[in-house]
């Protein structure tokens, strides 16, 4: 009988190859060091390796690795630090699960097995020209979420791609924005459920290619159980969504009218998305999402104006009274103390890059996970509030939200 330590070398030597397109290791046990860790292949000097790039807070640290050396550190980080584990490549895919007291369980989906017709060896010292054609330098293909080739019915009626799969050249900046977007909704997949339905919010959907995106990929890729509200004050972009919606049959997937202040449509959130929320509207949905508890906060802000009008400090008026250079630190400093903001409501939060939107240039993603425990408030980033005299929407909301849980508390038997 194979035990779980041969069993997991055993699936590792099966994804460990060059028709790997990815690996993703997460849920760490402890979050002092590395937060996630990704693998993918690539040629260096004619030899096959593995580039293993592993993630903290704030920064990515790579190193490459030979197929040996790899399988090994893999299993190793498996056994130390993380809980989860999940492969795509052209031969199948597969997920691994950590139980607490190390129990290991592993799923895999296979199309073919390594020798099959139509499939790779499993590569050794001999490259297949077509592989180290793909993988090498500048002719390696990209591997999103989202394949090039690979025909997605919302994406060709949306003008992204032709009805045969072929991305349209001027639209490929679209394509690139939304795989990206889709690579934040993966890293948060084990913040979903798939024992139940999963309800997610996107306030200011617009046109809503993410919208559309999020769902397909969550629901008739992943399997997971959702169901997908969008909110916009367009009532003509709604409506051509829900026809939309209905043509590609997403029956959990539903566009409505209205603002984001005043949604009451429903009671519990997993996620909440913003990515185009304009001014303090991004305010209101992150307020709303701590309000419902939400898991995952997922936020592209955009005409941060309200810290502009409020800004003044006296040390930094030689540099603020250039309106260029006030506009984009009121801008910085709005998203910085929203994730202050966010860290104290119990949320772990980061700031990454994303990629520019059609209507702004604004590349900033503010992405916040649930942790239940809120960071420890030492007055900081209350007192540089003070400093720069500025009360951020934000602020208030969730001020106002404690105030209205004391009064609650008080008023208890």
């Amino acid at each position: 009988m194979t035990d779980k330590k041969e069993e997991l070398a055993e699936a590792l030597d099966c994804f460990l190859n060059g028709e790997l397109e990815r690996m993703i290791f997460s849920n760490p046990r402890s979050r002092e060091h590395y937060i996630k860790m990704t693998v993918r292949p690539l040629i260096l000097k004619g030899a096959l390796k593995f580039q293993v790039e592993e993630f903290t807070e704030k920064q990515a640290f790579q190193k490459n690795m030979d197929r040996d050396e790899a399988a090994a550190y893999l299993q190793k980080q498996l056994k130390e630090l993380y809980r989860n584990a999940e492969a795509v490549s052209r031969l199948g895919t597969m997920n691994i699960l950590v139980g607490k007291k190390g129990t290991v369980t592993v799923k895999k989906k296979m199309k073919m097995a390594p020798g099959q017709s139509g499939a790779p060896e499993v590569p050794g010292t001999v490259i297949p020209e077509d592989l180290a054609e793909r993988l090498s330098g500048h002719n390696r293909k990209k591997n999103y979420v989202l394949q090039e080739g690979v025909p997605v019915p919302f994406l060709a009626e949306l003008g992204v791609m032709t009805p045969e799969g072929r991305v349209v050249k001027s639209r490929y900046d679209k394509f690139r924005q939304i795989n990206r977007f889709l690579e934040f909704i993966e890293d948060i997949l084990p913040r979903l459920d798939k024992n139940r339905t999963n309800t997610i919010i996107d306030f200011g959907c617009g046109k809503s290619y993410l919208t559309f995106a999020m769902y397909y990929y969550l629901k008739e890729l992943k399997g997971y159980p959702i169901q997908v509200v969008g909110l916009d004050l367009k009532k003509d972009v709604i409506a051509l969504c829900n026809r939309l919606s209905e043509k590609f049959g997403f029956d959990g997937l539903h566009f409505y009218h209205g603002d984001i202040a005043g949604y009451e449509g429903v009671s519990h959130v997993d996620m909440v998305v913003t990515l185009h929320a304009c001014d303090t509207a991004t305010d209101y949905a992150m307020a709303k999402a701590v309000r419902w508890g939400a898991e995952v906060i997922l936020s592209v802000p955009c005409c941060q104006h309200e810290l502009n009008k409020q800004i003044g400090n006296e040390l930094l008026s030689p540099v603020l009274e250039y309106g260029l250079i006030k506009e984009r630190m009121s801008a910085l400093l709005t998203d910085g103390i929203r994730a202050g903001l966010l860290e104290q409501a119990g949320y772990r939060t980061q700031i990454l890059e994303f990629i520019d939107m059609e209507h702004t240039p604004k590349n900033i993603m503010i992405r916040a996970v649930k942790q239940g425990k809120p960071k420890k408030d030492d007055g900081k980033l209350q007192r540089m509030m003070e400093e720069l005299h500025v009360e951020p929407t934000l602020y208030r909301l969730l001020k106002e939200e404690g105030g209205e849980e004391d009064e609650a508390r008080n008023r208890e038997p």
